[in-house]
């Protein structure tokens, strides 16, 4: 009997914002047949680091998260923190 575990990215989803959020889903296989799988969700914000995100992501956020969309973001933040 073979238990495999792996992981995948399940959904993206770009918000108006410009934040992409992240699902990565967890898969438990026996013997082929999954029996198993958990979520977890994240949220990349414009101007956050990419280096550990699924290139999948990182493909997505260079398009989105340029230098217009992540001054946008922060100065909102910041009006909404004010």
């Amino acid at each position: 009997m073979a238990i495999i575990e792996r992981t995948e990215i399940g959904s993206r989803e770009v918000l108006l914002n410009g934040a992409i959020h992240v699902r990565e889903d967890t898969i438990i296989l026996r013997d082929g047949l999954e029996i198993s799988r958990t979520y977890h969700r994240h949220i990349v914000s414009p101007g956050d680091d990419l280096e550990r995100e699924d290139i999948s992501v990182q493909r997505i956020a260079r398009v989105e998260h340029t230098p217009a969309r992540i001054a946008e973001y922060k100065l909102a933040r910041e009006e909404n923190t004010a």
